[in-house]
């Protein structure tokens, strides 16, 4: 798989509770359809020099948003700014 570029949407919520390790990826050159095909794919930020690694663990909703599990949490400055995904 080629390297592509993700931007964060947003941690996982719930109604009480949010989640630092989790977050909301939209992936900026796949459809929404095919989305499904990059579950597992490894995720770094930030782009340039990769410090927090996660993965790719399952789509979310029917807009080609993806969860992805990050190893350690990601700050609050990542939120909006861009992932590396990579294979």
């Amino acid at each position: 798989m080629v390297m592509v570029e993700g931007l964060i949407l947003n941690y996982r919520i719930g109604g009480q509770t949010q989640d630092p390790r989790q977050c909301l990826i939209k992936v900026l050159s796949v459809e929404p359809s095919e989305a499904w095909r990059m579950i597992g794919s490894k995720v770094g930020w930030p782009v340039e020099d990769p410090k927090i690694v996660g993965k790719i663990v399952s789509v979310h909703g029917r807009t080609g948003t993806l969860r992805v599990r990050f190893n350690r949490g990601i700050p609050g400055q990542a939120l909006g700014s861009r992932v590396k995904i990579f294979d």
